[in-house]
């Protein structure tokens, strides 16, 4: 029993040291490349991003699609509604409903990306953001994710692409 205890304990801690050494890797490879070419990568959602793909890869939220298209649909949500009808309450509640509508509607739920309208809207960007960091930031996640998972993890990522 105390082997049994062990294994499952050293197993788990295994699995908590690999996660999190992904999602640190991650972030940090984003900071680096974003101080490198002094172009925005990194936005708090991506953390979020961080647990279900190292810790959940197999999760359909972890999948490519989902990462992608949720990041960049909620994103989108936030800009449109944040120029039509402006910033206030109804509206922050408004984007972060439209948000999960269109993630549930194409398939792309992902539940990171669900603080993006309220982010979008409480710092005004302009339209780029979905491109950076919101586009580039996510592709390289999502390159991140599979070179991690299939050559350091030996596993395979993703499940499926789109």
């Amino acid at each position: 029993m105390k082997f049994l205890i062990y294994n499952l304990l050293h197993s788990r801690m295994a699995q908590a040291l690999a996660a999190g050494a992904g999602g640190m890797l991650c972030i940090s490879l984003l900071a680096l490349l974003q101080n490198w070419q002094q172009v925005a990568l990194l936005m708090a959602p991506f953390g979020a991003t961080m647990v279900i793909l190292f810790v959940l890869p197999d999760s359909p939220l972890a999948q490519p699609r989902n990462i992608i298209g949720g990041h960049l649909l909620t994103a989108a949500a936030g800009l449109l509604i944040q120029q039509w009808l402006g910033v206030d309450a109804l509206s922050l509640g408004l984007a972060t409903g439209v948000g999960i509508v269109l993630m549930v509607m194409t398939g792309t739920t992902h539940p990171p990306a669900g603080a993006n309208p309220l982010l979008v809207m409480l710092t005004r960007p302009d339209i780029s953001f979905l491109l950076t960091p919101v586009l580039s930031g996510v592709l390289l996640i999502v390159l991140f994710g599979v070179i991690y998972h299939r050559l350091l993890r030996r596993r395979p990522y993703p499940q499926r692409w789109f």
